[in-house]
Formats: structure tokens, sequence, C-alpha cells
């Protein structure tokens, strides 16, 4: 496990990055919430993500990337799907879901991707993500989260965390795609009108399944 130490500029090659998000087929909505609710589960108890922890609750929202790259040795890429969330007070919206697609050079061989989480740091950040899609490092600056408790805080819109197993060097994720996943959205709220905004900002879209996750978020800050 450790700190995502480099933030390499890569957006090439974008079309086939996309196919990645094929990784995660067969994982439902439901899944995902639950797998983001043990991630931040994970990253909360983690002793390096002590920085994490000190200010989540500074932040203006997350992404979480509950498996990334896991089983994605596809074309040199990584990818995963997760669920985007914004923060008011000590409250946590609803999930909207996302798919990161990113071009990964270096990934070795034997590495079994892990866990990403994406701290949205500034309005420019927060703006991004409820977009249908945007890149990192183009539409919003992004720089790897620090570990130490009291560290500076890097100037960027969003700034990385990774917890991973295995050989997973070389990743990169400035250059990569976020993109909504509109199907699911609309799968998991049973509307077929449902945009990003709905569910992040006027927060008018609700799912009970996904209390557990909001619950487990607002606790990470209170540690």
């Amino acid at each position: 496990m450790k700190i995502l130490h480099a933030v390499t500029i890569r957006a090439a090659v974008f079309a086939a990055a996309v196919g990645m998000a094929g990784m995660a087929a067969g994982a439902e909505p439901q899944e995902v919430v639950d797998n983001a609710t043990q991630a931040i589960k994970d990253m909360g108890a983690d002793p390096k993500m002590a920085w994490f922890r000190e200010n989540v609750m500074t932040s203006k929202g997350v992404v979480v990337i509950p498996k990334y790259g896991k089983g994605a040795l596809v074309i040199g890429g990584a990818g995963g799907r997760g669920v985007a969330m914004t923060r008011g007070g000590r409250s946590w919206s609803h999930p909207a879901f996302v798919t990161l697609s990113a071009l990964s050079l270096g990934l070795q061989a034997g590495g079994e991707g892990g866990e990403l989480m994406l701290l949205i740091m500034s309005k420019k950040g927060y703006d991004a993500i409820l977009k249908n899609k945007f890149e990192l490092g183009a539409d919003a600056s992004v720089a790897a989260g620090p570990a130490t408790a009291g560290a500076r805080t890097p100037v960027a819109d969003i700034l990385v965390f990774s917890r991973t197993k295995g050989i997973f060097g070389g990743l990169t994720v400035e250059g990569a795609k976020l993109a909504m996943n509109e199907d699911w959205n609309r799968e998991y709220y049973k509307n077929e009108k449902v945009q990003p905004v709905d569910i992040l900002v006027t927060r008018n879209q609700v799912n009970n399944a996904a209390e557990s996750l909001r619950v487990t978020m607002a606790a990470v800050g209170g540690r």
C-alpha cells in the first residue's frame, strides 16, 4: 500500500482506453456502491492516509474508484467504475456513477490494482465533476495527495490518493477521462431524465441503498 507518488501527463489513445471500462462488466450499480463503501473504510483505517482523514471534510467532494486497474491489463491501460459524491457540511450527496478511463504506461504484469480516491478541493474541480465528461489535468489540475498529517496541501483542484496491491507501477492519472455513467444513474434512481446536478447539487435523487456509503463517508472525517 502506498500513496500515489507521481501524476504523469498522458492523454493519448483515449479511444483504446475507453475499452477498459468493460473490465467491470457484470458489476451492478449496487455492487459498486458497496465496494466504494468498503474502499472508504479501508482508506479511513489506513495509517498512511492520515492527511486524507484530516482534510476530507475541507473538500468539496470525492470520487471513489474501488477497483482500479484490477484485471485491466488491456492495451496498456487501466480504468475503473466508481461513484462521485459532493459534500455539504457533514452531509454527503447520494452517489453519481462514473467511469474512469486512463492510459497507463508502465503498468507492470502481476499488479492487482487497488483503490483510488480523488479529493475535490476547488470550485473548478467541483464544476468539472458535474460535467458528463472531463479530463484530469486539462479541465481540472491534479496532484498526488500527501500522506503525513499536517503536511502542506498541494495546490491543485483535485488530489489523488491510491492504495495498491501487488506490483502496480507507472500509473497515469493526469490525462485520464472521467465520465458520468448515465445509464447506471438512470437505473439506480429509476429516472430516465436524471442529470448529475440532480444527484450532486440539488440532491433531489435518493436511493436508500446508498445510505451506508453516505454514513461511512461522513464518519471518515470524524476520526
